[in-house]
């Protein structure tokens, strides 16, 4: 693109920020005055963008229809304070540049209440100031980027995955307790999801522990540099901070390599049916993989949880093939009507932050929900799992740290069931 383009683009650009923002100071907006964007009397229309298509679509395109799918269950049985949702689903590849212009759209030509779910951690960092220029709520981002917890910065973004960091340290305490003197690398995508990722590891086993560090970059899905690298260095354990497709092609590169180390991997890469499905005839590589969660394990048929679940993806969803993104995407729809509850008839913008930041929400998670006016970051812990006969099952018991320097300790309370008819009441 010449640069009298570019130039003209970002001048258009900042002249329709500037007009936004000036429109924003009489259209609701979350200050109660005048019609609220993206809410009327029977509607209340939210968007987000995902990667339908492109590097990070294995598995994670099914978040969004799951969470329509709850979305449209709730609907069928009268919606929230008489309101149906409308979710506006846009893919962007898991392209920043695409991002930018997707959240653009929702904002500025569909005017949606709501951002809701965005995916990604080098996406959605590029929308944080334009979201928050136009005061748009950005709700429950799909990363555990440390990002989304700067309320004093972006008050109005909110978390929903256990942040990166808190991530690293769970992993790693796995290897510190029940796999020491182990040689540990780490291979994690070259952005702030890596970059935590580590910090966390590091945390807990001292940055010397890790012998060798290799990132990858999602444009080139080609890692035996990364993974030969790891063999050369004589590595037993390797920590994955990777995305689906990432997770399978470091364990198909490591089987054609003859390496076969200890796998432990990211609650985001590490549902074994999207991986299976990534790996085909291949898939008993994943035979002992060690993941991290913090939902509940999408083959549990007692878990009343994936019982509603399983039942609304059969009833509105087409009966798609249910995975652990399934259960995420319902799980993100439940949190969000849990907020929409407690902000009350007479929704705004100002409102749903609100109750967003006044906490004690509980649902599917088994790690707490952190939510307060002073921390942003969602979930704050996870429970290992271990592939072992092709099945993916809990072992051990739930874990919670922080993003410093705090132990990791077990997290004890009981989970909670869903309401008879899977629906949060107000309160």
């Amino acid at each position: 693109m010449p640069p009298s383009t570019r130039r003209a683009l970002a001048i258009a650009s900042a002249v329709a920020l500037l007009v936004t923002a000036a429109g924003c100071s009489d259209d609701g907006g979350g200050t109660g005055r005048g019609p609220v964007p993206g809410v009327t009397d029977t509607e209340i229309v939210v968007g987000t963008h995902m990667p339908l298509t492109g590097p990070a679509a294995a598995g994670y395109s099914k978040i969004a229809p799951a969470t329509k799918a709850y979305f449209d269950y709730v609907n069928t049985n009268g919606g929230v304070h008489g309101r149906k949702i409308t979710y506006k689903v846009m893919d962007d590849g898991y392209n920043p540049a695409n991002t930018q212009q997707v959240v653009r759209q929702l904002v500025l030509q569909d005017k949606v209440f709501a951002i809701l779910n965005g995916l990604g951690t080098p996406t959605h960092s590029g929308v944080l100031d334009f979201l928050k220029s136009n005061r748009v709520p950005d709700l429950f981002v799909a990363s555990g980027s440390r990002s989304w917890d700067q309320p004093d910065r972006y008050p109005g973004t909110f978390g929903f995955n256990p942040d990166y960091t808190v991530e690293g340290k769970i992993l790693a305490h796995h290897v510190k307790t029940s796999l020491p003197g182990r040689k540990v690398c780490f291979l994690g995508q070259d952005d702030d999801f890596g970059r935590d990722s580590l910090v966390g590891v590091e945390k807990v086993l001292g940055a010397g522990a890790v012998v060798a560090k290799q990132t990858y970059v999602t444009s080139n899905p080609n890692v035996a540099p990364q993974i030969g690298a790891f063999k050369a260095a004589g590595c037993e354990v390797v920590i994955l901070a990777t995305v689906p497709g990432f997770t399978a092609l470091a364990v198909g590169t490591a089987a054609r390599l003859r390496f076969k180390p200890q796998w432990l991997v990211s609650n985001v890469g590490a549902d074994q049916p999207t991986l299976a499905k990534q790996l085909g005839e291949n898939a008993g590589l994943l035979e002992g993989m060690i993941g991290a969660n913090y939902l509940p394990m999408q083959n549990d048929a007692a878990n009343p949880w994936i019982q509603l679940f399983t039942r609304i993806n059969k009833e509105h969803n087409g009966n798609a093939p249910f995975d652990g993104n399934t259960v995420y995407g319902m799980a993100v729809g439940y949190l969000f009507v849990q907020v929409l509850q407690a902000a009350g008839k007479d929704v705004t913008r100002e409102s749903v932050l609100e109750a967003v930041g006044k906490g004690g929400y509980q649902g599917p998670g088994l790690a707490p929900l952190r939510f307060s006016a002073t921390d942003h970051s969602g979930y704050g812990g996870q429970r290992l799992n271990r592939v072992s006969g092709g099945a993916q099952a809990y072992f051990g018991p739930t874990y919670e740290t922080d993003e410093g320097d705090g132990p990791v300790r077990e997290y004890t309370a009981a989970p909670v069931g869903p309401p008879a008819n899977g629906i949060p009441s107000a309160s």
